[in-house]
């Protein structure tokens, strides 16, 4: 009883109802302000008809044998695909109960039968014209949406597009920090995602902990490269790169650079408050800063210096872990350290693959 010839243009109406005469006089009257009928004689069938093609609006006949028109209806409306159906209940059932129970079941509308034509097309139209509407609604959301994801993605390819220049940057200043700023961004993902930290702050310290020393930049080049120790006076010289990298990056609206900023300056930080600049305790230390504090120790340990060799992974780790009177446990986030000791192997395997 399906009329197949479809243009593109013509809205498709679904009824259901299991008496013969009512699904005649519907296809009639729908046909004649023309809309193209698809007819189900039961509920179950009618589920199947939305399955294959979803109409525009649905008739629903309450009374049905195997699955009533509540049943339908509920049905479709928990069901994302169909949720937006607009769907009107045609019933003999004229109590206030049943009305009710058809709007609870997610019915936009109802009629009573013996059914009026004038009041029928009326409220057809009505709700497709809402239904064209609610379309309209829903595709220039999806197409805003799209649109602020493109534009997010050109500022986050931009912002990564900055991280590269400055920490390039940094590389001309200290030939040491190539590999290391590699190696150092996949450290800090490694113990975010042990810690379970969800994958925009993943992502954020990837691409944030490369500057943490883009402060150097602004650092002397005879005390950046000198081979040997320190004298007190370099060393006050040398611990300025911290600001200097907060500052550089200070005021920017990017997640990447905001980070960036935290952890340029309190990555030299302990949890015990032994380090600098601010001598910051506990959880006074940004959280991005305490995770990179450690992936910086263990990376230096692990390095050849001017002025100490490079050590095993087994000695890095013994020294974090353990403690070797210079580098000590409480310098560091308890959570923070077992989270290291969890997936120190990977932090081997990290060194290995992006080695200087």
């Amino acid at each position: 009883m399906n009329n197949q010839s479809l243009e593109p243009h013509v809205v498709t109406v679904l009824v259901a109802d299991d008496d013969e005469r009512n699904l005649k006089l519907f296809d009639s009257l729908l046909q004649a302000e023309g809309y193209r009928t698809v007819l189900a004689t039961d509920g179950l069938e009618a589920l199947q008809r939305v399955a294959e093609n979803p109409p525009s609006l649905i008739l629903l006949d309450v009374m049905m044998p195997e699955m009533d028109g509540f049943e339908v209806a509920a049905h479709l409306k928990q069901d994302e695909r169909t949720r937006t159906i607009p769907i009107i209940m045609v019933t003999a059932l004229d109590d206030r109960a049943s009305r009710l129970r058809a709007l609870e079941a997610g019915a936009e509308d109802f009629l009573t039968k013996p059914v009026d034509r004038a009041e029928l097309i009326v409220r057809v139209r009505n709700l497709l014209k809402l239904k064209e509407y609610s379309d309209f609604l829903a595709n220039y959301n999806q197409m805003l949406e799209d649109q602020v994801r493109e534009r997010t993605s050109q500022l986050a390819s931009s912002y990564r597009e900055t991280i590269f220049t400055m920490t390039r940057a940094a590389e001309y200043k200290d030939e040491e920090t190539g590999a290391h700023v590699r190696r150092i961004s996949f450290y800090t993902v490694e113990i975010a995602s042990r810690l379970g930290l969800d994958a925009e702050f993943r992502d954020t310290i990837h691409y944030a902990s490369p500057m943490h020393d883009v402060g150097k930049i602004g650092i002397p080049d005879h005390i950046l490269g000198k081979p040997g120790s320190f004298t007190p006076e370099e060393w006050s010289i040398m611990k300025t790169h911290s600001a200097l990298g907060a500052k550089l990056l200070a005021g920017a609206t990017s997640p990447y650079l905001k980070m960036g900023e935290e952890i340029a300056l309190s990555h030299h930080e302990r949890w015990d408050g032994s380090g600098y600049p601010l001598g910051l305790t506990g959880e006074h230390i940004p959280y991005s800063a305490r995770i990179m504090n450690i992936c910086d120790q263990y990376d230096a340990l692990r390095s050849k210096r001017p002025y100490k060799p490079a050590l095993p992974h087994e000695r890095a780790l013994e020294i974090i872990a353990a403690g070797d009177g210079r580098t000590l446990p409480w310098h560091f986030d308890p959570a923070v350290l077992a989270a290291f000791v969890q997936c120190a192997s990977s932090f081997n395997d990290i060194y290995a693959e992006h080695s200087d």
